[in-house]
């Protein structure tokens, strides 16, 4: 009777075993094998948007790389390998192919706008700043952009392009050559040169012997000098 009972007990722990060992054998033949699954379509989904997608078919999600693409927004998926509809084993990864946004750009209006601001438009814009060329003019301030090109109206523009600039200089200002000053009556000069606009701020007088007072012995810029209106001139007088 003890002997049945051992019997017993030794092939049921046969069986166990046997079991226990088939099962592993066919729970790894299983996952070697794989599930064959359906690829869905995840061209314009989000990345989170797609995950979900494949997660539900036992796939994985790899994003490989992002490109310019004029129809497709930024952030979702231009392309995907393998492609919908493929038949492939689970646990596979699925690689996709993000856009990065258009590639072609709004140029913004940059007239009127200082050479810096504009600079930093264009880089907000993805543009560059291009060839800057300076005239005089009265229509703008000194250092306000004139005109550019390409211009806005003329469409969009390829990311990077360089925009050329025409910057003010402000009016010109005339210059003129400065007279010989000496010996004449400094309040007849001075009163004529502020007249005219000329920027007379510093009036000096000295003991000169032999000349009767308020004649100009001395002058800077001096005679014969190229000057502009707003250049201080300065004069030293006889007392």
């Amino acid at each position: 009777m003890l002997s049945d009972n051992i019997f017993n007990l030794i092939v049921i722990l046969l069986l166990a075993i046997i079991l226990f060992f088939g099962s592993a054998f066919l729970t790894t033949r299983l996952i070697l094998k794989g599930e064959i699954v359906t690829v869905p379509d995840l061209r314009g989904k989000t990345p989170e948007e797609a995950r979900f997608e494949v997660s539900r078919r036992l796939l994985s999600l790899v994003v490989q790389a992002t490109e310019y693409h004029d129809e497709i927004e930024k952030g979702r998926i231009i392309r995907q390998d393998p492609p919908a509809g493929s038949r492939v084993k689970s646990n596979r990864p699925v690689r996709v192919v993000l856009s990065a946004g258009s590639e072609l750009v709004e140029v913004p209006d940059l007239t009127n706008k200082s050479l810096e601001n504009a600079i930093q438009l264009l880089a907000a814009s993805s543009l560059t700043k291009g060839l800057i060329a300076q005239i005089y003019t009265s229509e703008f301030p000194a250092g306000r952009v004139i005109a550019q090109r390409p211009r806005p109206e003329e469409g969009r523009v390829k990311r990077l392009t360089p925009v050329n600039l025409l910057i003010s200089q402000g009016e010109r200002e005339e210059k003129y050559v400065m007279p010989d000053l000496i010996g004449k009556k400094a309040d007849v000069v001075v009163a004529q040169l502020r007249n005219l606009g000329f920027n007379v701020a510093n009036i000096r007088s000295s003991y000169y012997p032999g000349l009767s007072s308020g004649i100009i012995i001395k002058q800077n810029p001096p005679h014969g000098y190229c000057v502009q209106k707003r250049n201080l001139i300065s004069l030293e007088v006889s007392r």
